[in-house]
């Protein structure tokens, strides 16, 4: 009845073989798991459905049925080889793998050697052992009762697989039969499927477990970093971009990057790009066996990176945190500078053994640079677009259309440079160092030998003029574009003191020659950004007892209960606000802190008086406030406001027309679908601020002598004025929205923060440029010091320690050292007219300006604040920075 039974698809089993029993056995165990499989299932239908169980049904009733009636049949049993797909579960089970990548490629072996024998078992008419697969090819088929079949092994039947599956036949084995050749049809469609997928990642496992676990070869007189942390492409594109722009065509030094998980194909597109100074080495900083790998001992410094777009900001700290943990315990001696993300976490660093300060060690926090640039940014108009100008590059071309446009793309061509200067400036009363830092000093500070000094210049050619002069030689050069290096023995004898750090500031015109540079119009510069030197200090305060904090650096008061500055709309008794600061923040009871502390540190520094602190009203959640307010409750004039900026009446309450400026703070970061909505919140605030108007401006009363009052005086006749509003933004790209609120023409073409108009009249920032800190704390850590003592409010390193410890207890004025400490500048925007500049003569020329303002008052100007357009252009006298 079925002629094809007589193939040997089925035959007697003799006593004599062996193998029957073994596979019975085999099959019992099967069996057994096939029953606590069907008891454990929770749907009993579903259970049915599943591959095993199929694979089960096909295969263990023949084996059974074989035995009793001493007749082999195999049947579908070559779907046997489907169990192998479970093997990677058994091999995890075991902890014989262990490793991301070993899972991974056992997974990809079970599936291909699964393939293989599946398919050569359909193929296949095995000799009679009943372990093997198959029928098709031997057994012929059925319909021809079996005259086309042909005999083949299992080995030909799997190589017939292998030769399909890659696409290339060779013509010595083929299908014969119509269920074969049909069979390979099929199977030839999947095969491409699964070969160009499986087996170009299983060989890249190969050769990635073996290409990036290679130790990097320290070479004698060759110097490299090490950088580890998050290495993505990003990051790795934004630190190249920054480390290699200060050594532009000096790459003298190797980079390796210690990445715990191997590049994905962008990341190692990257790499090659720059193969020569790069080197990938896949491991953890965390163990000793991978740090050795990299010769971190020998390592010119570890550079450690975050990820400022986590969604847990701590865990992201605690990973680094570990990490210089693990390096300082290998190597002592390691240079590490690391970023960090939330200012608390700063303390733990200090008591990590082998942590120094004084050889390099440096930290990078975005939250304390972030939100003092944003403070300052509030007490100084524009500052925090003048400061971040100094640590971006513009490599665009644009071409201005405007004269303000002009001057701010020559503004973005400086940056903060070094140089030492010449011993012939010793004795000089010049701004001078000791030390620690002097931003400014008075006339009685004098230069000592090799003074370090800070200029804002276009290139290091132009600050080595102060290393050459001669006084000799240079004594009548009026144009410092004539002085050189000259053969004087004075100046062939220097010798750098590796311990002064004392600096002066300095502009890139600090002559008085007024050929060559840009005219100041009494009518256009209004508003200058300065740095004043507060010689008078000792006087001011030898009668007050203003308390302070430990340090002597922040105004302190007695810790504040929060529910006495919450501010209630119904509540007539409540302050009445002018010439404030007024914070808006988003965050509720589960949002990640953003650190208000850093925030309220620059605006309560103690070179300020108690009278010239301005009020601060947050404006937000309160259980967002209930959370932050354990680092806020012992600095004064601080009040809470429970309500939402993106509410108008909640922003009349507050008082917002009469505010000095309104500080807009980015929500904290959420996992989202796109990154234009991350600024969502605060672009909606922005638009629902920038619509209030003030039909009649009041005028804001200024606390005499505070160097960071604004006069508006002079524009009284116009009929409305925009509130003054500092925006923070996430996303750079996401400047477009903002722009078409300004309201300004002649916008710089390109969606480019640092091109746009809201960034050139400061009242948009972002962080992104912090990355670029990182470099320049390694290549010259004085200049990261400065810009922590601008933005911060006056901390130095020397001071971590203190301020981490949150010894907020209050003391009083009654030394020597807190005087001096409150003697430091302060920085501040002064107007030309009716100020003490307007009696500066002659001051035609930024250089008349700078030496006028240096010579007669003390005070150092930076740069200018001036209209942007003609008056018939800029109805409300919009200013930018240059």
């Amino acid at each position: 009845m079925f002629p094809f039974l007589s193939s040997p698809v089925r035959e007697c089993s003799s006593h004599r073989d062996k193998t029957i029993p073994v596979d019975l056995s085999f099959n019992v165990f099967f069996t057994f798991h096939f029953g606590l499989r069907f008891w454990a299932a929770e749907d009993k239908v579903k259970f049915w459905l599943e591959m095993n169980s199929i694979v089960d049904i096909f295969t263990i009733p023949p084996t059974f049925i074989s035995y009793y009636l001493k007749t082999n049949w195999l049947g579908l049993r070559f779907l046997r080889a489907l169990r192998l797909l479970e093997l990677p579960k058994i091999l995890q089970i075991l902890k014989i793998i262990r490793t991301s990548n070993s899972v991974k490629l056992s997974k990809l072996l079970s599936i291909v050697i699964s393939t293989w024998f599946t398919a050569a078992g359909f193929l296949h008419l095995t000799f009679p052992l009943p372990s093997l697969f198959g029928q098709v090819e031997n057994s012929g088929d059925p319909w021809l009762n079996g005259r086309n079949s042909q005999s083949m092994s299992y080995f030909e039947a799997i190589y017939l697989v292998t030769a399909t599956m890659s696409t290339v036949g060779f013509g010595d084995i083929v299908a014969k039969t119509a269920l074969g050749r049909i069979f390979i049809v099929f199977f030839t469609l999947g095969s491409l499927i699964l070969f160009a997928n499986c087996v170009p990642e299983m060989v890249e496992l190969f050769t990635s477990r073996k290409k990036y676990t290679k130790p990097y070869e320290a070479v004698k007189g060759k110097k490299f970093i090490v950088v580890c942390g998050n290495i993505t492409v990003d990051s790795v594109t934004a630190f190249l971009r920054n480390f290699l722009r200060h050594k532009a065509g000096e790459i003298n030094m190797d980079i390796v990057f210690l990445g715990e998980a191997p590049p994905s194909l962008e990341l190692e597109t990257l790499l090659k790009c720059s193969l020569s100074y790069t080197t990938f080495v896949c491991g953890s900083a965390l163990t000793f066996e991978d740090l050795k790998r990299v010769s971190m001992e020998y390592a010119e410094a570890c550079l450690i990176l975050a990820n400022p777009l986590c969604s847990d900001l701590q865990a992201e700290d605690n990973s680094n945190i570990m990490r210089v943990l693990s390096i300082k315990n290998y190597s002592s001696h390691t240079r590490v500078i690391i970023e960090l993300l939330q200012s608390h976490n700063k303390g733990f660093l200090s008591k990590i053994p082998g942590w120094n300060w004084s050889t390099g060690d440096n930290i990078i926090c975005f939250a304390e640079l972030k939100l003092g640039f944003i403070a300052q940014g509030c007490l100084v108009p524009g500052l925090c677009t003048f400061l971040t100008t100094l640590f971006i590059e513009q490599n665009q071309k644009v071409f201005p259309k405007y004269p303000w446009q002009k001057y701010f793309l020559n503004s973005l061509k400086n940056k903060i440079l070094t140089q030492h200067l010449s011993n012939d400036f010793v004795g000089m009363t010049f701004p001078a160092v000791s030390r620690s830092l002097i931003l400014n000093p008075s006339a009685q500070v004098k230069l000592s030998k090799d003074t370090l000094g800070f200029f804002i210049a276009e290139s290091p050619q132009a600050v080595k003029r102060a290393f050459f002069y001669c006084s000799t030689c240079h004594k009548d050069v009026y144009t410092p574009e004539l002085i050189g290096q000259c053969d004087c023995k004075n100046n062939q004898q220097q010798a750098r003191g590796p311990d002064i750090v004392v600096i002066k500031g300095n502009n890139k015109k600090p002559t008085c020659n007024p050929e060559n540079q840009d005219s100041v119009s009494r009518e256009q510069e209004s508003f200058l950004a300065i740095l004043e030197n507060r010689n008078g200090v000792y006087d001011n305060v030898e009668d007050t007892t203003e308390p302070l904090d430990s340090s002597g650096m922040f105004h302190w008061c007695q810790s504040t209960p929060l529910d006495k500055v919450i501010l209630k709309r119904s509540d007539k008794s409540k302050p009445v606000f002018r010439n404030h600061i007024v914070a808006c923040v988003f965050g509720d009871a589960q949002s990640a802190l953003i650190g208000l502390r850093n925030f309220v540190m620059p605006l309560r520094a103690s070179n300020y008086t108690r009278q010239e602190l301005k009020d601060i009203v947050f404006i937000g959640a309160l259980e967002y406030f209930q959370r932050e307010w354990r680092f806020l409750r012992n600095f004064p004039q601080i009040y809470i406001f429970p309500g939402s900026a993106l509410y108008t009446g909640d922003l009349h309450a507050v008082s917002i027309e009469h505010c000095s400026m309104c500080a807009i703070l980015a929500s904290p970061y959420k996992p989202l679908s796109s990154q234009i909505l991350v600024d969502t919140e605060t672009i909606t605030a922005t638009l629902n601020i920038q619509s209030l108007r003030i039909s009649c401006p009041t005028p804001i009363p200024s606390v005499p002598g505070a160097s960071s009052a604004s006069s508006f005086s002079k524009y009284q006749e116009r009929r409305y004025q925009q509130i003054p509003i500092l925006t923070e933004l996430k996303n750079p790209s996401n400047i477009h929205l903002i722009e078409q609120m300004g309201g300004m023409n002649g916008t710089l073409k390109g969606a480019r923060l640092h091109l746009s108009t809201s960034f050139a009249r400061g009242t948009v920032f972002s962080d992104n440029f912090l990355d670029s800190l990182l470099a320049t704390a390694f290549y010259n850590h004085h200049v990261l010091e400065l810009l922590q003592m601008l933005v911060t409010g006056g901390i130095s390193a020397q001071m971590e320690q203190c301020l981490v410890q949150d010894k907020y207890y209050g003391i009083h004025e009654d030394s020597d050292t807190i005087m001096s400490r409150r003697s430091r500048c302060k920085l501040g925007l002064l107007s030309l007219e009716n100020t003490i500049l307007s009696d500066i003569e002659p001051r035609k020329t930024f250089g008349q300006l700078f030496c006028g303002s240096l010579d007669n008052y003390g005070i150092l100007c930076v740069g200018l604040y001036r209209v942007m357009d003609e008056k018939k252009q800029n109805l409300e006298h919009k200013r930018g920075v240059c």
